[in-house]
């Protein structure tokens, strides 16, 4: 009898955070190893939010707190979702994790039976397939080619919905592509989920304040109002505030299927640090300027690797509206061989090349459940990014 539970032989190691490690075990070994493979910002807390969590801790707030979240904190998620996205939500109807992911897999665990199908728009962030494995549900995916802009039409999501589907997990702005679905957009695929009163719709908007071009961001519940009761919105602070290490994310929904999760949150984790949930207050409540003058870096740097990655030989890459990630095709690399030989059959190839021939790591494509393509984040600098770019340029360039 295997002492390690069979159900984990079905899902793997976060390939992101794989990517990661080994980019920091190579420098650390003492080679120059440029990492694009982080999901994170590369700013700092803002420090109004910093000196929030600091004086939480010197005013003894270090205790346990409600399971799901302390009052105080629903209550400016409230505010949050009234504000920000026309939406209203009462204290019972939130759920406050460690985590945005955290959130995530405690909806699928509270909601989840063996046969039960989640349809999951391809690429897709790495984690949805395998949390739904994780709860012995059957993950559905359906593919959204390049040609649309990595953004499901209303016909693919109608194909892949069965009797069986519980979940459409929907994320936009989305990470891999950095895609973000206009509200016309969404509304098509509400007209879809409206004909299927069995399915729920687990809407992701982590990116939702990392949008560029004058794009105006909209969340399901917010654009079709008849969704709303079978639609969990799920969002967090990692990404806006650049507060991943924090761990606060959090959503909201129907109250029954809150309770449900507080139940599973209440035997697993508990509560979320009471420091980061006071912290959290202060990033929603307290100025937001900070989100609007990051977003005109990362703009620029969206643009500078765009530019650079579309000179490439063999690359081409979208320009994405929002998150901080650039997802480019190295379609017109595959099938041609390294200078020791070595064939590039598919982007895991040429990742592997890129981080053994040039120092830079990326996420391949086959992660994200589409592929020829492979993952950039553009959260770091803009010196760090023209270089990294001018090495991919050069390893494609030495493909023939």
């Amino acid at each position: 009898m295997s002492f390690i539970a069979k159900r984990l032989a079905c899902i793997k190691p976060s390939p992101t955070m794989t990517i990661t490690a080994k980019a920091a075990e190579l420098r650390a070994a003492g080679r120059d190893v440029i990492g694009l493979g982080a999901g994170e910002p590369d700013f700092d807390t803002p420090e109004n939010i910093k000196e929030a969590g600091i004086a939480a801790i010197r005013s003894g707030q270090t205790k346990y707190t409600k399971v799901d979240g302390m009052p105080e904190l629903k209550a400016a998620i409230s505010r949050k979702f009234k504000r920000d996205n026309g939406l209203d939500y009462e204290i019972e109807q939130i759920n406050v994790g460690s985590g945005g992911k955290h959130v995530l897999y405690n909806a699928l665990m509270a909601t989840l039976d063996a046969g039960d199908e989640v349809v999951i728009p391809a690429p897709y962030w790495v984690s949805y397939p395998d949390m739904v494995l994780l709860a012995e549900g059957t993950p559905v995916i359906a593919p959204a080619d390049e040609a649309n802009g990595f953004k499901l039409r209303p016909e693919e999501l109608e194909a892949a919905i069965t009797p069986k589907t519980k979940w459409f997990i929907f994320n936009s702005p989305s990470n891999p592509t950095g895609a973000a679905y206009s509200r016309d957009e969404i509304a098509g695929l509400a007209e879809v989920l409206a004909r299927h009163a069995h399915v729920h719709v687990l809407s992701d908007d982590i990116y939702e304040h990392l949008v560029y071009d004058g794009f105006q961001f909209t969340t399901m519940a917010e654009v079709a109002p008849a969704l709303y009761e079978r639609t969990l919105t799920m969002n967090g602070v990692s990404k806006g505030y650049a507060m991943t290490g924090w761990r606060i994310g959090f959503a909201g929904g129907d109250a029954a299927l809150i309770k449900a999760m507080a139940k599973i949150q209440s035997q697993s984790t508990s509560n979320p640090s009471s420091i980061s949930q006071i912290a959290a207050i202060e990033a929603l409540d307290g100025p937001q300027s900070s989100i609007a003058e990051r977003n005109v870096t990362f703009r620029e740097r969206r643009d500078l690797v765009v530019g650079m990655l579309n000179q490439a030989d063999g690359i081409t890459c979208h320009r994405p509206d929002g998150a901080f990630y650039v997802y480019p095709s190295c379609a017109g690399l595959i099938g041609r061989k390294t200078p020791d030989g070595k064939a590039i059959e598919s982007s895991e190839d040429f990742a592997a090349y890129l981080l053994n021939g040039e120092g830079v790591a990326v996420v391949h494509g086959t992660a994200f459940g589409l592929d020829p393509f492979f993952r950039i984040s553009y959260a770091t600098s803009t010196e760090v990014l023209s270089e990294a770019c001018e090495r991919i340029q050069r390893a494609a360039a030495s493909l023939a």
